[in-house]
């Protein structure tokens, strides 16, 4: 083989060496240059996730120095809140949009921590339309067993994963999912998870918050709502407006709320290790009240009352060291 062929072989051969080596480092798993390079913004925001428009559009109207992005159809809004970074996006409502696009929030922007804030259904009794809860924990009470009825009113629930330390709900047995995450990187079982605390912490400083008793057209509630933060939540694909369910939810998992989304997006930011909390105002009582239609008549009141939280929450967070 002449030199001037040699070189040229081994020329070509460094660039092919190069060229793997490069796409290696593209697509291993946590790879900063491919993390960067996906990147739409690399600031460090706080991500701010509703699942409704109303919650959205009053937040953009608070936004400062706003730009949009679209990914798969969903708008993802950079800007500041109480001089903090933020990225404001839509999960969409149920399960799946809510884990899917919080996930797509995670890889495509550099977030710090999530914050759902929207309306939900109150099932504790003791709390009314218009009230704010931050509770510690969620879970998702619709994964489960369909058991086998072995005689009637009786059921045997096979061994298919775990249960939860909760009675069924006729044939349907709650059961933890199974997760992992860079701490935890082997599969394990788990039914709640815990939001943060310290931003527990800060969402306590702010109990005594004053909420409002109307909405913008004059409508208003009969009491005065109130800031509620502790206890259990739960959230399932299902829109709850049956008192039997409603009831079991407040027995078996000793829940204040449920909604359609927050343990979704808990579970995605546990597997992130992503600081979670969730602001969820009641806009009706999931069965509990006259009809399912106080969801529509308390919409906008609830967003409000959300959004008042999540604001006085942003100021008292600057005030500490965190």
């Amino acid at each position: 083989m002449s030199t001037t062929l040699h070189g040229k072989w081994m020329s070509l051969a460094r660039l092919l060496v190069g060229t793997c080596a490069a796409l290696l480092l593209l697509v291993l798993p946590g790879h900063s240059l491919a993390q960067s390079s996906n990147r739409l913004d690399d600031a460090p925001r706080v991500g701010i996730v509703s699942a409704f428009e109303p919650e959205v559009t009053i937040l953009r109207g608070l936004l400062r120095g706003v730009d949009s992005h679209t990914i798969n159809g969903v708008e993802f809004l950079t800007g500041t809140l109480e001089d903090r970074p933020v990225l404001v996006f839509l999960s969409g409502v149920s399960m799946i949009n809510a884990a899917m696009n919080t996930q797509l929030a995670l890889d495509r922007f550099n977030v710090s921590h999530i914050i759902f804030s929207g309306v939900a259904g109150g099932v504790n009794p003791a709390l009314n339309i218009g009230d704010v809860t931050v509770v510690e924990q969620w879970g998702q009470y619709l994964e489960t067993v369909a058991a086998l009825e072995s005689e009637p009113g009786r059921y045997d629930v096979m061994g298919v994963g775990g249960t939860v330390d909760a009675p069924g709900f006729g044939m349907f047995y709650t059961r933890p999912v199974m997760v992992r995450n860079a701490s935890n990187p082997d599969l394990h079982e788990k039914f709640w998870f815990e939001v943060d605390r310290d931003l527990i912490a800060v969402a306590r400083r702010i109990e005594t918050l004053d909420l409002r008793k109307c909405d913008a057209q004059g409508k208003c509630l009969t009491h005065q709502p109130s800031l509620v933060v502790g206890g259990n939540g739960v959230s399932g694909p299902v829109f709850v407006d049956n008192v039997q369910l409603r009831e079991h939810l407040h027995t078996a998992f000793k829940a204040n709320v449920v909604d359609m989304e927050s343990a979704a997006c808990a579970m995605v930011a546990y597997s992130n290790g992503v600081p979670f909390i969730a602001f969820r105002s009641l806009s009706d009582l999931a069965g509990g009240g006259d009809s399912g239609e106080q969801v529509h008549t308390f919409l906008s009141l609830a967003a409000e009352n959300s959004t008042q939280v999540l604001l006085a929450f942003f100021k008292a967070w600057k005030e500490t060291d965190l």
